[in-house]
């Protein structure tokens, strides 16, 4: 599958220090279907758990948003 990141992901992941390989290591390991989907999974090396917004079509996965959850909202 192909991942492509949508500008207003690529400002969130610079501005919380996301690398586009953390993301990319997620998603590869999950089984996503067709449609939207939020992930929410903890990350080594970040406070908070990470949480990434994405739509899926066909072979491609379009990261919508990715922002790192803040403390009351954990699952």
């Amino acid at each position: 599958m192909k991942i492509k990141f949508s500008r207003h992901a690529k400002r969130r992941a610079k501005l919380y220090g996301i690398s586009e390989t953390i993301m990319t290591d997620i998603l590869m390991n999950m089984n996503l279907h067709q449609g939207e989907h939020e992930i929410i999974k903890n990350v080594s090396g970040f406070k908070y758990p990470l949480k990434i917004v994405v739509s899926v079509e066909k072979d491609l996965i379009t990261v919508v948003t990715n922002y790192p959850l803040k403390k009351g909202r954990k699952k």
